[in-house]
């Protein structure tokens, strides 16, 4: 039923607004029963003769058939006005357009017209859709900004993500009860704990992605947290050995920003932003999109989450989605692990419902996520308006979910308990995967750099070696351990005859990764240094040398985050262990 429909004393649902005007192929916006209608992009169709597009400005323009349009004064023929430009007649339906002289007809439309329309839908924000259509859209925009609630990051990110790096995004689900008809689920005094937590990783040149879900009862160090109040001031909150990942929210007065610190913490990935959606946002994003599939291997009857659902595959929203996600008992060995898993099954299937045409062409859904996202969802301060989380969705656009893989953080049994109820890291395993995520290493098989970089980097380790005693030097610590650098330079003079290096001290920021940077006349020397660290061709940057204490040019070593010993290779893993367990979000798997 469109807004015009709606007796006037009714509040109109926004989605509503939105509706197909018959004459012009045209989704046109209602604000009211005696409002004007405001085109806004969408699947066109036939106009009527002579309608003209509401888009196409009268100078300056080409026209549909690609000429230019005609000279002031110089009007169509029977039809002239001075002064003033004409745009030419539109043909008629069904009557063939005639190519202008000496050039070619229009060419037929490509079977994948509608494919590139899709492309349109794909911003991740109904922001993108409004842009086009004057007030309406402004005061769109401006509400759905009021519809943002954003907590401080309190320093504890990197600052935001950026276009041209690999983005890392800290998902958060609390087990905080608001919205009506959530009184039956999870503890009633809950400040809102980090109940579930992914830390999505999208590679840098966006082909594809890596969700690792961090299990609430591993045992972790959380460290102390500097958090902003309300009143403005600052308050460091005392960190916590030894305890549940879930106590880095809520607990103690933390705020995301803390769980953010803990992640870094555990992984040595710093996330750029967060966001943190408790029960409503399940219930609310769910059905914005109309459901979502899921498959069930047998049959599920959970009077905890309240899910009774027979085997087979189900759309599910709203209230089923929340007890679908919340359900352990009935699946799997019955613990997190097994909800965590059922988990990563609903966001796959709720992936793979936003990326299809179904949603992505239609205007109510778009209006419904933009509606629903922006008032479910609390985001860091570096996210709080519409238009950054617009950037951040055409980030996100551009996955493959066949390349989305998700994973969970390598764990163990407690081996301190009897009765086994949390878990802790599995040291043999945990260390490679957050590697991998540093290293931005994807968990599928995709080519992450075109052939022609992956040759560049490579030929910076081919050619000739200088001695080791000609290879000059100087050591940063630029985020590995205290005392790394004097660790190293020890090593390189005593071990490796790299007798011409120094201990330069700190660098002025820390790095992920050890980097070797060098000026062209040093290749050799690079190449060297190189062969003794085991250092990958990703490592080296070519650049420019810097000055010893000796006043003699020297290449500068960096020691990153992956430093872990002298003698240790540093050459980063390139693909992901057979033994991890993980699934790609293009994939229906049935619960166990």
């Amino acid at each position: 039923m469109d807004a015009q429909s709606r007796g006037r004393g009714e509040n109109i649902d926004p989605a509503d607004q939105w509706v197909l005007n018959p004459d012009t192929g045209e989704y046109e916006l209602r604000l009211g029963p005696s409002a004007p209608q405001s085109p806004i992009p969408g699947p066109r169709g036939p106009r009527p003769p002579g309608a003209r597009n509401p888009g196409a400005r009268d100078a300056g323009t080409k026209t549909p058939a690609g000429r230019a349009p005609e000279r002031p004064g110089r009007g169509a023929p029977g039809r002239e006005t001075p002064g003033r430009e004409v745009p030419p007649q539109r043909r008629r339906r069904g009557v063939p357009e005639e190519p202008p002289p000496g050039r070619r007809g229009r060419r037929p439309a490509k079977k994948n017209a509608k494919a590139k329309k899709v492309l349109l839908w794909t911003s991740g924000t109904m922001a993108f859709l409004v842009l086009g259509v004057g007030m309406a859209g402004y005061l769109y925009l401006e509400h759905l900004n009021d519809n943002i609630t954003s907590v401080s990051d309190d320093g504890a990110s990197t600052g935001g993500f950026k276009k041209d790096e690999a983005i890392n995004i800290l998902l958060i689900g609390t087990d905080k009860r608001t919205g009506s008809g959530n009184e039956g689920y999870g503890d009633k005094g809950s400040a809102g704990h980090a109940d579930t937590t992914i830390l999505l990783h999208v590679s840098k040149d966006r082909s594809n992605a890596t969700a690792l879900s961090i299990p609430r009862d591993l045992i972790v160090d959380i460290p102390d947290c500097p958090t902003e109040q309300e009143d403005g001031s600052q308050k460091v909150i005392p960190g916590s050995p030894g305890v549940r990942f879930n106590t880095s929210l809520g607990q103690s007065g933390r705020t995301p920003s803390c769980t953010m610190r803990t992640v870094t913490e555990l992984t040595g990935i710093k996330p750029d932003n967060f966001m943190v959606a408790d029960f409503n946002a399940v219930k609310t994003l769910t059905s914005a999109v109309g459901g979502v599939e899921v498959c069930l291997a047998k049959d599920i009857d959970d009077p905890d989450s309240h899910l009774e659902l027979p085997k087979g595959t189900h759309t599910i929203e709203g209230e089923q989605a929340l007890a679908f996600v919340r359900t352990r008992h009935s699946v799997g060995t019955g613990g997190d692990l097994s909800r965590i898993g059922l988990q990563q099954q609903f966001l796959s299937a709720l992936m793979r419902k936003l990326k299809s045409n179904d949603t992505l062409t239609s205007p109510s859904k778009m209006i419904k996520l933009a509606e629903a996202g922006t008032e479910a969802l609390t985001v860091d301060s570096q996210l709080d308006s519409i238009n950054k989380l617009k950037d951040l969705g055409l980030e996100l656009g551009k996955l493959n979910v066949k390349n989305l893989t998700f994973t969970t953080v390598p764990v163990v049994d407690n081996p301190a308990e009897t009765v086994k109820a949390t878990v802790v890291l599995n040291e043999g395993k945990a260390p490679e995967v957050f590697d991998l995520i540093r290293n931005d290493v994807s968990f599928t098989e995709v080519k992450q750099k075109q052939k022609q970089e992956k040759a560049a980097v490579a030929a910076r380790l081919k050619g000739e070696k200088a001695p080791a005693s000609e290879v000059r030097v100087r050591i940063l610590n630029g985020g590995a351990p205290g005392g790394s650098a004097q660790e190293m330079l020890s090593w390189l003079q005593v071990e490796q005859g790299v007798t011409k290096s120094e201990n330069a001290g700190n660098a002025p920021g820390e790095l992920s990764r050890t980097t070797l940077e060098y000026a062209p006349d040093q290749a050799d020397q690079a190449r060297r240094l190189a062969d003794i660290l085991g250092l990958s061709g990703s490592a080296m940057k070519p650049g420019e040398s810097v000055t010893n204490a000796q006043g003699v040019p020297a290449m500068t070593l960096t020691l990153g985050k992956d430093f872990k010993g002298a003698g240790v290779s540093l050459t980063p893993p390139d693909k992901a262990p057979d033994d991890i367990e993980k699934s790609t979000a293009d994939k229906v798997e049935c619960a166990q």
